[in-house]
């Protein structure tokens, strides 16, 4: 079944808490130190997704995907293009995380659809995303995609431990 994709409210952010920490959990599991992520929480992500959703000023996008029975079993989210000082015309990836159990099942496809869409639609040139360079699985996810690696590294630390991040792009159509 091909999910519903929809806008984030409020109510959603404990199921994408949900979510997000459990693709932390599972996609990030030996590639960052594990006591990092057994003390993510659940309670403390939500919070966070409340609080970014009220302060928000609109030019972030967050998506929800919804299961048959409603159930939040992924969640994207996009906006303009974090360059440091450098501004661009560009949208960025900042995030998309299917439930585990879901993966494989087209949730994480049919969210990167709508915020390439979006984007497009928007008349961003690009989408930009960074990847953990380790993750092959979530790279070879987005080459399927149209997404290649254009040569930018940054460092992504966590719990002190350095973890090479990997930037991808993707023309848009206008």
């Amino acid at each position: 079944m091909t999910p519903r994709i929809r806008e984030m409210t409020p109510a959603d952010c404990e199921g994408v808490a949900e979510v997000r920490v459990g693709g932390w959990r599972s996609a990030y599991r030996g590639l960052v130190p594990q006591p990092y992520l057994d003390r993510l929480s659940v309670e403390e992500d939500a919070e966070r997704r409340r609080t970014y959703l009220a302060q928000g000023d609109g030019s972030v996008v967050n998506l929800v995907a919804e299961g048959a029975g409603g159930e939040i079993v992924g969640w994207a989210c996009h906006g303009p293009y974090r360059g440091g000082q450098v501004s661009t015309e560009d949208a960025e990836l900042y995030a998309i995380y299917v439930h585990p159990d879901r993966l494989g099942r087209g949730v994480g496809r049919a969210l990167l659809a709508e915020s390439v869409a979006r984007c497009s639609d928007a008349g961003h040139g690009r989408l930009l995303l960074w990847v953990l360079k380790e993750n092959d699985r979530a790279r070879r996810f987005y080459e399927r995609a149209g997404f290649r690696a254009d040569g930018a590294e940054e460092p992504f630390e966590v719990d002190g431990v350095a973890v090479p991040e990997v930037r991808y792009a993707r023309a848009l159509a206008r």
